[in-house]
């Protein structure tokens, strides 16, 4: 059987196709992927699938293992030779066993442990703002308790120096253990390590400001940046500013939830503006101009006569703007015909007036001294007028 020489070998970054910056959480993400994609099983009718997956197991095996990648970044698979007792041990599966395949294609059914994700936590933070806000955009200043990396030991959790493996689980943060089954079969379950906490590591010398855990809690200021045209439900999301991973590992994100306050006087339905306006009944009757406030100034609606309660205007333009658009909704503005309730004598006296000449009966009460004398006058003139008519025959 031919034999793979280094000239023949393709990068390892290559072939799990990731950058040389890369963490070791994307390594192990990429790896997880293509050794679902090339694994023997899934690929039964393709004799090269198994070459290519332990072409991935040997190229995951290097770069999982910081000592090994930093031999191969050095030195390229020359180093692979000697790098940490011997280079890839030709198993396909790396540093995290047939179990975690399993995991990817059973959904977990093949392990009861393992070693935790020390990435950060995501937070939320939740926020309020004005319509007003919204509408045109703001900064906000907010203040965000969360998880740092310890500035007096970077992370490490040791006071001096570095962890170091846990002995009792090799660095792995996870135990074999064998069991027989009830069938008389032998089998081997994974569980956290209970020494080291499944971190893999011990710290003999804990740091004395974050006591080992590699980070302190602080509250730190950022800016909030929230564009016009934002609604209730809307996220901003600030990347690296959750909670700091556990041991240098990555931080967790913010998301701020923003909620915008109801407004007193308008209504919103998406980018549109909903709101009521009183009209004086006079303006109403022979039309005129309504002075009508909007987010953004005030502006006159040509009202035409004989307007009705609940007739609604249509400005153009003057609602919310469309997030992330130049576009702008349209402000409804519903009116209401308004009845003066503090009316003169006078200006019930010719209220009087045009009701009778339209015909209309209503009581005028309170009547004043003039229009008592009035009426009485037209009464005397009225029976004046219809006993000269009996007189002279009609």
């Amino acid at each position: 059987m031919k034999q793979d020489t280094m000239a023949d070998k393709r990068d390892y970054y290559e072939v799990l196709g990731v950058d040389r910056q890369a963490t070791q959480d994307h390594i192990k993400k990429a790896y997880r992927k293509l050794a679902r994609q090339h694994h023997p099983d899934v690929n039964q009718s393709d004799p090269h699938a198994e070459e290519r997956f332990k072409e991935l197991g040997e190229a995951y095996d290097a770069l999982s293992d910081p000592q090994k990648r930093a031999a191969y970044d050095r030195y390229g698979h020359a180093g692979m030779s000697g790098a940490a007792g011997g280079g890839f041990n030709g198993s396909p599966f790396g540093d995290f066993g047939i179990n975690d395949i399993f995991e990817s294609f059973f959904g977990g059914g093949g392990r009861t442990g393992g070693r935790p994700d020390l990435t950060g936590d995501d937070l939320r933070y939740d926020m309020q703002i004005t319509l007003e806000e919204a509408a045109f955009g703001v900064e906000k200043i907010i203040r965000v308790p969360h998880q740092v990396t310890c500035p007096a030991c970077h992370g490490r959790g040791s006071e001096h120096g570095s962890p170091v493996a846990c002995p009792a689980c090799a660095g792995t943060g996870q135990r074999r253990q064998m069991a027989n089954s009830v069938f008389g079969m032998q089998f081997s379950t994974v569980a956290p390590c209970d020494r080291c906490g499944a971190t893999g590591e011990i710290i003999s010398d804990p740091c004395g400001q974050c006591g080992g855990s590699g980070r302190v809690r602080t509250v730190e200021e950022l800016t909030a940046t929230i564009p016009p045209g934002v609604d209730s439900g809307s996220r901003i999301r600030f990347r690296g500013k959750g909670d700091a991973g556990m041991r240098g590992a990555q931080s967790g994100d913010l998301m701020a939830f923003i909620t915008v306050k109801q407004h007193k006087v308008f209504h919103r339905q998406g980018a549109d503006l909903l709101c009521e306006v009183k009209l004086p009944f006079t303006t109403a009757a022979l039309g005129g101009k309504l002075p009508v406030t909007a987010l953004d100034g005030t502006f006159d609606i040509e009202i035409p006569s004989g307007t009705q309660s609940g007739h609604i205007f249509r400005m153009r333009g003057k609602g919310m703007p469309q997030l992330n658009s130049p576009h702008r909704g349209d402000l409804h503005v519903s009116v209401t015909v308004e009845v003066p309730v503090d009316l003169s004598a006078h200006q019930r006296e010719l209220l009087y007036e045009f009701a009778h000449e339209r015909g209309e009966h209503v009581e005028l009460k309170g009547k004043s001294v003039f229009q008592k004398v009035k009426e009485a006058v037209e009464d005397v003139v009225d029976d004046y007028r219809e006993k000269t008519k009996e007189a002279f025959g009609g």
